[in-house]
């Protein structure tokens, strides 16, 4: 008997300890967790070099600008103040164009108009080549913003507002993008088009020194968590390095403490900044031990992280993105 006892103890030591090596070399294996990046990362690149095409072609519109207006003609856009009077569920193949209030002039602003209709036809290509693409658009130092497909404009913004103060803006100036290329805002924000939380790939074009305008493409949140953070691949949760929440699972944003993550309407929260709300970030989490994780992986570079309270999570591991300052991290229930 007392042989068999320790046969049988033998046996059980070994399969607990088998089971602490594999649980063990599961938590050291980030393969499945870069293969996410690695899929975002080469669709974000499909997208950069679109924008680097899109900025070129808008460039040589200003090159030729004496040429294309010399037979330009406003049409097929109208306008009722500064906006344009087409409406969604029109003219498929056109814009939404605003002009705004601050516009130095505004036959200037609607000769850029005439100059920058062929940008149209360019958005519809890019918008159709990609299923996660929101809308393409142009802002300009005129104060004129072309935005595709069309949208409500005159229902979700008022022609008092300053192109030039917002993110998808100033970014890509000289001062924040000295180097001209194109740039991912990593913050999600609420888009002044009602499509809710999106992110932003954004390119200066440039009249000889001057910035003429800013080009954008923009992908929304939603399509993120639907495509590559859905429930049957894990609780995942993308980050920027500050700690705010860039897209999440619903079921790890319930995990790590935090209130649904919820669409906004832009003239809900206008007046408190273009910004995602400070709800969403790590380190306001309502569990202190998310605030220690979010320490670890952000601050101290680590990439495992071991909870210990009852109500927590069990662990939770972190890889970085290579084009956009993000980090990806799998919670492990």
């Amino acid at each position: 008997m007392k042989g068999k006892s320790l046969i049988l103890l033998f046996v059980i030591s070994l399969f607990f300890s088998c089971k602490q090596s594999n649980s063990s070399k599961n938590q050291n294996d980030f393969s499945s967790l870069f293969q996410v990046v690695k899929e975002i990362e080469a669709e974000l690149s499909l997208l950069t070099s679109e924008i680097v095409l899109l900025k070129n072609y808008n460039e040589s519109l200003i090159a030729n600008r004496k040429r294309i207006l010399k037979n330009a003609k406003l049409d097929p856009y109208e306008f009722d103040g500064g906006f344009s009077t087409n409406i969604p569920g029109g003219d498929i193949n056109l814009s939404s164009i605003v002009i705004m209030e601050k516009t130095p002039s505004f036959a200037e602003a609607l000769e850029e108009v005439k100059l920058t209709n062929s940008l149209d036809s360019v958005f519809k290509v890019i918008k159709s080549k990609y299923s996660f693409v929101a809308q393409v658009y142009s802002n300009s130092s005129m104060q004129v913003s072309r935005v595709f497909p069309a949208y409500d404009a005159k229902d979700l913004i008022t022609t008092d507002v300053d192109l030039i103060k917002y993110n998808f803006y100033y970014k890509a100036d000289e001062e924040n993008n000295p180097l001209k290329g194109p740039v991912w805002i990593p913050d999600a924000y609420v888009d002044p088009a009602g499509r809710g939380w999106i992110l932003s790939l954004i390119h200066p074009i440039y009249d000889k020194e001057e910035l003429f305008s800013v080009v954008g493409i923009d992908i929304t949140v939603d399509e993120i968590i639907a495509k590559y953070l859905s429930p049957e691949d894990g609780n995942l949760i993308i980050v920027t390095k500050n700690g705010d929440i860039v897209a999440a699972s619903a079921s790890a944003i319930e995990v790590l403490s935090f209130p649904p993550l919820k669409n906004y309407i832009y003239k809900d929260i206008i007046l408190e900044d273009n910004f995602r709300i400070s709800d969403y970030n790590l380190f306001n989490s309502k569990n202190e031990e998310v605030r220690v994780m979010a320490d670890e992986f952000l601050r101290k570079e680590k990439s495992i992280f071991e909870f210990s309270e009852e109500y927590s999570p069990k662990s939770a591991r972190m890889v970085h993105f290579d084009v956009i300052d993000w980090v990806l991290i799998e919670v492990n229930l």
